[in-house]
Formats: C-alpha cells, structure tokens, sequence
C-alpha cells in the first residue's frame, strides 16, 4: 500500500488542501531530517522533547539511556506519536492575521518495542548516527559493551501517519492586495558552517572528507 488509510487519528482537518497521505512524501520529510519531537505522558503530564532519529523502511527509532523516563513511558504505553518539521520560509502578509510560513511536516503514529539484539542494536545506532551526517559511524571507534549495555533502543512502526506541506506566497484578502504594503516569503534554509576542529585534535588528523562533503553540500 504506497498511501496510509485517512483514519480519525491522522485526518489532516485544518487546511486538508494541504495534506498529503503518501508514503513517499512522509518518507522524504523524514529522511530530509535527524531531529523529531517525540510526544508522551508522565505521570498525567503530557511533554515533548525532541529526539535524534533514524528511518529504516517503515520504522522509526530513538535511544536514551536505560532509565530515560520518556522511553520507559512509551514502552508502558507501547504506542508512540512523533513529528518531524522543516521550516522552509516566513510568509509576511499585509495582515498579521495571514502570516504563516512555508514547511513540510509529518506526523506518524504507531506502535513502539524495545529492541534487545546485539546486531540490531549496533545496526540501529549506525544508522541514527549516519542520518545526522552521512559515513560517520564507519570512521569512529566500535562502541563497547558497556555503552551498548547503557543505551535503550526503541522501534516505532509507522502504522499510520500524515504530512502536511505550505509553499506558497501571502494569500491575503483580496481588498488588501492593493495597500501599499509589502508581503511575500523569507525563505529559510539550515546550513552547514565549516567545521570547527577541537583543540585536543593533533595538525597531523585532518577533517575527514564525509565532514566536508556534508558541509559543501549544505553551505
């Protein structure tokens, strides 16, 4: 199936024009991505912390140390709904009542286990290191029992979800587009700087070229 069923749960109500339930769009939106706002409740208080993540095909996964209240939370709870958003620009209209901005947005819901495989979990972990910056993990040292022992690895199954996407100019009222004001779109991009190399790093270790690929793709 290449679209997830509109149910209740991920019906897109406000601005439905917008909406997009293909499995393609939700794919893009989250591998365009390594941070997701990852929602739970503790002890009757809903909270949202944003969390590093990985896709691999139709699951998403996070980590934390063994006693993260907020995995623990959703194992207990064992389903999960997490957003990914990339803002992409400030939409300035005449009005401030049709300011907005242009994104992309994604919103999965599912069901969440604990993954306790060695290799799994080590395959896991590559990948949410690779989906911050690409190639890294092949370049560090093997992590060690007892960081693997100290690290909870949770899996979401996107059993279904929506996205949500804006790229257009101000749609302001009609009567408004002939004040003398001006409206249109800021656009925004994240960026990559050049990197910084830490003080303890000797001359003779150069900046490794995945480094500087991913910043002269992303300047």
């Amino acid at each position: 199936m290449s679209e997830y069923k509109i149910t209740a749960l991920n019906k897109v109500k406000r601005g439905p024009n917008r909406a997009h339930y293909d499995k393609e769009t939700v794919y893009k939106i989250l591998d365009a991505g390594f941070i997701a706002y990852v929602a739970y409740v503790y002890e009757g208080k809903a909270i949202t912390i944003p969390m590093a993540y990985a896709r691999i095909n139709d699951k998403v996964y996070i980590h934390g140390s063994l006693k993260n209240r907020m995995l623990l939370a959703l194992l207990a709870a064992k389903e999960a709904s997490i957003t990914i958003m990339h803002l992409d620009g400030l939409v300035l209209a005449r009005s401030a009542f049709h300011h907005s901005v242009n994104y992309r947005s994604a919103t999965l819901f599912g069901a969440v286990k604990k993954i306790d495989g060695i290799e799994e979990k080590d395959n896991i972990l590559k990948a949410i290191v690779d989906q911050m910056i690409p190639n890294r993990w092949d370049t560090l040292r093997t992590m060690t029992e007892k960081e693997r022992n100290a690290t909870l690895v949770v899996e979401l199954t996107i059993e279904t979800a929506s996205a949500k996407v804006r790229a257009e100019g101000a749609l302001d009222e009609k009567p408004d587009e002939d004040l003398p004001i001006w409206a249109g779109i800021v656009p925004i991009k994240q960026i990559a700087l050049a990197p910084i190399t830490n003080k303890e790093i000797g001359e003779n270790i150069e900046i490794p070229s995945h480094v500087l690929d991913y910043c002269k793709k992303n300047k």
